[in-house]
C-alpha cells in the first residue's frame, strides 16, 4: 500500500484495522507520517471507544464500524472528498494570487482591460476554473459578466460544451422543464422527449444568467440539485446525476435579498462557494482609452471603405463623463452603419437640457471659438432610440432638420 501511495495521485484511504502482518493503526501512523496529504477513513469491526480515539488522534479524518448505516458511511466519505476538493481549490488559489501572473491570458482575449482591480479578477478566476464548486459572479448589468463565465469554461478543461440559460421571468414549471427535461407523455402536448439544459452541459458548464430573478420554488430546485448532485425530469420518477459545473451570475445584491425573504439562505451560500466581483466602467476609467481604440478598431473593420478617426478630444472627454457601467454605451459610438459628411448643429437648439444645467463632471473649460463641427450618423429610429436610452445625456440631441434619421453627437468641446 505504501508504494501505491508513493506513486501519488491518491487523496482518500478506506482502511481496515485488521490485516496480516501489519496492523491498521501502524500503517495509519505511517500514511500520516509520510503522506500528510492523503486522508484516511477508519472502517473497523471492533466497536471500541479507546480504538477510535487513537485513530483519531494518530490522522485518521472519520471512523466507521462495518456494522454502521451504509449511508452513514457513504456520507463521510463524501465529506472527506468535499473536504479534499476544498483544500486543492484553496492549494491553487494561493498559488496563483501569489505568484500575480496569469498562466493563460488568451482565455480572457474578449476582455479588453489594463486596470489593476480586473486583473485581480482574471487571476482568482483562473484559480477556480477547475473547481467542480458553484461560482457566482457578480456586477452591474453589462460589465461582461457573461464573458467571464466563457473564460472560466475555458480554463476549466471541460470537455462539454458551455451552456448559457437567462432565467429571469421563468415560471416554476418552464424553469423546470428547461433545467431537467422531460419525458414523453409528462404533460399534455409532450409528445416526444426533451433533454434538458443540465444534460446538454454534461462534461461542461452550466451558466444560469440573471439567477437573482428566480423564484422560490425554483430556488428549492435549484438547491435539491446543487446539494444531492441529482434531479428528476418531468414526469420520470428515476434520477439522474448532475455532470456539469454550475455558475451563476445577477447584477442584484442578493444578500439584501436573503434578508427580505426573496431569496433562499441556504441557496445563497451554496452558490457563493467560489465569488468573483466585476468592477464597473466607472470604477476603471483607465480603460475607457483602450476600450474607444478596441470599439474604433471594429467599426474600421466593419466600414471597409472608410477611414475613422477618433476626434483627440474624446478621450478626456470621456474620462471626466460619468459613464454607467455598461461598455456598450462607449460601443454604440462606434457600431453605426455609417458616417456621413460633418455638419454643423448645435446640440442645444432642440434640446431641454442645457449646459447650464449641467453637472461640474459634464461642463468642460473649451471656449465657444473652440468648437468643431459635429458628426452626423444615420442611424434607424429603433437605434435613435436606443441611443437616446444609452448615451450619456448630455452627448445626444435629436435634430429637427432629418426627423429619426439622424443624431447629431455633441463634440466634447460643445460641453
Amino acid at each position: 500500500m505504501m508504494g501505491l501511495l508513493a506513486q501519488g495521485g491518491i487523496g482518500l484511504v478506506l482502511l481496515d484495522l485488521t490485516m496480516p502482518h501489519l496492523s491498521g493503526e501502524e500503517l495509519l501512523k505511517q500514511v500520516a507520517e509520510q503522506h500528510p496529504e492523503t486522508t484516511t477513513i477508519v472502517v473497523s469491526g471492533l466497536n471500541q471507544l479507546e480504538t477510535a480515539v487513537r485513530c483519531m488522534k494518530l490522522g485518521a479524518f472519520d471512523y466507521f464500524i462495518k456494522t454502521d448505516d451504509e449511508d452513514r458511511i457513504v456520507g463521510g466519505v463524501l465529506r472527506a472528498v468535499r473536504m479534499k476538493e476544498m483544500q486543492l481549490d484553496y492549494l491553487e488559489m494561493s498559488s496563483r494570487l501569489a505568484s500575480g501572473e496569469l498562466q493563460h491570458p488568451d482565455a480572457f482575449a474578449a476582455i479588453v482591460t489594463a486596470d489593476r482591480a480586473m486583473l485581480n479578477v482574471f487571476a482568482y478566476a483562473e484559480a477556480v476554473a477547475k473547481s467542480p464548486q458553484p461560482l457566482m459572479i457578480t456586477g452591474e448589468s453589462g460589465v461582461g459578466k457573461e464573458l467571464i463565465a466563457q473564460a472560466v469554461h475555458r480554463l476549466s478543461g471541460c470537455r462539454g460544451k458551455l451552456v448559457t440559460v437567462n432565467v429571469a421571468g421563468l415560471d416554476d414549471t418552464v424553469f423546470a422543464d428547461t433545467l431537467f427535461g422531460h419525458v414523453r407523455g409528462a404533460f399534455t402536448g409532450a409528445d416526444q422527449l426533451r433533454r434538458g439544459m443540465v444534460e446538454e452541459a454534461a462534461d461542461g458548464t452550466l451558466f444560469l444568467d440573471e439567477i437573482g430573478d428566480l423564484s422560490i420554488p425554483s430556488q428549492v430546485k435549484l438547491l435539491r440539485l446543487l446539494q444531492e448532485g441529482e434531479f428528476f425530469p418531468l414526469g420520470c420518477d428515476q434520477p439522474r446525476r448532475l455532470k456539469a459545473r454550475i455558475i451563476v451570475a445577477t447584477h442584484q445584491n442578493l444578500m439584501e435579498k436573503e434578508s427580505a425573504g426573496t431569496f433562499r439562505r441556504d441557496l445563497f451560500y451554496r452558490l457563493r462557494t467560489h465569488q468573483i466581483h466585476v468592477p464597473p466602467l466607472r470604477e476603471r476609467p483607465g480603460d475607457i482609452t483602450l476600450l474607444l481604440d478596441h470599439f474604433l478598431r471594429e467599426a474600421a473593420q466593419a466600414l471597409v471603405e472608410r477611414n475613422l478617426l477618433l476626434p483627440g478630444s474624446w478621450p478626456s472627454f470621456s474620462l471626466c463623463t460619468a459613464f454607467p457601467a455598461m461598455c456598450v454605451s462607449l460601443k454604440l459610438w462606434f457600431t453605426m452603419r455609417s458616417a456621413s459628411t460633418a455638419t454643423e448643429c448645435s446640440p442645444w437648439s432642440h434640446s431641454s437640457r442645457r449646459p447650464d444645467n449641467l453637472s461640474p463632471l459634464q461642463k468642460s473649460p473649451h471656449r465657444p471659438q473652440d468648437r468643431i463641427p459635429l458628426p452626423v450618423l444615420s442611424i434607424s429610429p429603433p437605434s435613435v432610440m436606443l441611443l437616446l436610452f444609452l448615451l450619456p445625456r448630455p452627448c445626444i440631441a435629436p435634430t429637427a432638420i432629418r426627423p429619426w434619421r439622424h443624431v447629431c453627437l455633441a463634440s466634447p468641446s460643445l460641453l
